[in-house]
């Protein structure tokens, strides 16, 4: 494995850092400002995220999540990583390069799986960034993080399909320009346990469809993406909605959350090492008991282990991008579910440092970390909790023991 940048990916690198440096870093505080003075907050679009995105496009810094060079800028999942991470630094980064969960996700999915109907209808004004998206698979009522528990229900009447059900953390359904989205539920009960489960498309404004509520992560509504808990109520579709056909909703889900793990897992690299710089920054400014807090030995432990943590986890993230590529996701699972681990409880431990330099500021609106710390800690939960991770890490690791000593005479 060699992970050393190549002369192309190094040209991506220097273009988005200035971008980063140039448009993304000093909006912002711009960013907060309009969504702030916003009556509601999840009504409209601060102009500066439009500005940006327009800035982007003409940059040529668009759709570089999309291996597919039809769609999107043809690099592979290795090539990809160093600038996932760059976006990663900033929370409105991913938007502006069209980056940005749950919409990455869904046009892999309609790339992948998706009729050219449905690429024309939905594909197409993703890609573009006049529309977004959302993902329905989360359901209140059970255990979300075993997927066969889905409930909802998805019944062929003549040439509709009628929905019923309930979700929730459907991440993007707040935003005012939200119009599609993909529902995950179940099409027949009695099928093999993996293949009840079948996918459509359902536009949000469907009669029946009803968002309920927006849900804050410790009090942070992410407007005006957000989070929300929606009801379908008889909602009825047209029968060429369905994705690949039905029972397929398992295997989608799949293809679908390789990808939106690792990517999850680029950007929290980056947002570690913004903590990090914020840390470093703070405890070269401020004095306690005579000495710069940057002389203090447990600060010191903090930065270095800070350090040491956040390559560790990139090595990771690069072993299992680079597996993506030459094996495929279904052979790279073992490796995408160890970096869903390892990136979020990484950078929490980082984030936590620097919240804890900054002292009371730390936990305040004043520094991005607090922030951070928020929307990270979801992703222990999000794409799978770190015990289903763990639980697949094992039972992989077992299987390959197991055969090892079966093949090799040093085991009997």
């Amino acid at each position: 494995m060699n992970f050393t940048y190549s002369e192309k990916v190094e040209a991506w690198r220097e273009k988005l850092i200035q971008f980063m440096e140039e448009v993304v870093y000093p909006n912002e505080k711009v960013f907060k400002e309009q969504l702030d003075a916003q009556p509601d907050r999840f009504a409209d679009i601060p102009p500066i995220m439009e500005e940006m995105k327009e800035k982007a496009k003409k940059a040529g810094l668009w759709n570089l999540f999309l291996p597919d060079s039809e769609y999107g800028s043809g690099l592979t999942n290795l090539e990809y990583a160093p600038l996932c991470e760059i976006m990663g630094r900033s929370p409105i980064a991913p938007e502006v390069f069209n980056c940005a969960a749950p919409d990455t996700g869904n046009m892999e999915v309609l790339v992948r799986y998706g009729t050219k109907e449905q690429q024309d209808k939905w594909l197409k004004p993703l890609l573009e960034g006049k529309i977004r998206s959302t993902f329905c698979m989360t359901e209140p009522q059970v255990a979300s993080s075993d997927a066969t528990n889905i409930e909802a229900d998805i019944k062929k009447d003549g040439d509709q399909y009628v929905i019923n059900g309930r979700k929730w953390w459907s991440s993007g359904a707040g935003d005012p320009r939200c119009e599609i989205l993909i529902f995950m539920g179940k099409t027949d009960v009695n099928a093999q346990r993996h293949r009840q489960q079948s996918m459509i498309l359902v536009p949000l404004n469907t009669p029946g469809v009803q968002v309920e509520r927006m849900l804050p992560v410790f009090g942070y509504d992410e407007a005006p993406h957000g989070h929300a808990e929606i009801t379908f109520d008889n909602v009825r579709v047209p029968a060429k909605n369905i994705l690949v056909g039905e029972g397929e909703g398992f295997a989608i889900a799949q293809g679908r959350l390789g990808p939106g793990r690792i990517h999850h897992c680029m950007r929290i690299i980056g947002a570690a090492e913004r903590a990090l710089e914020v840390l470093c920054k703070r405890v070269e400014e401020r004095k306690t008991f005579g000495k710069q807090l940057s002389e203090q030995g447990v600060i010191r432990e903090w930065i270095a282990n800070s350090r040491i943590e956040i390559e560790q986890a990139r090595l990771l993230v690069l072993k299992a991008a680079d597996m993506m590529d030459k094996v495929g996701n279904k052979e790279a699972r073992k490796e995408i579910a160890m970096i869903k681990v390892v990136a979020p409880n990484m950078a929490l431990k980082v984030i936590d440092r620097a919240i804890q330099s900054l002292g009371a500021a730390g936990v305040s609106e004043d520094f991005p970390v607090a922030n951070q710390y928020a929307g990270i800690r979801t992703l222990r939960l999000a794409d799978g909790p770190d015990e289903v991770h763990r639980q697949a890490v094992a039972k992989l690791e077992l299987g390959e023991q197991a055969s090892l000593r079966e093949n090799n005479c040093l085991y009997n």
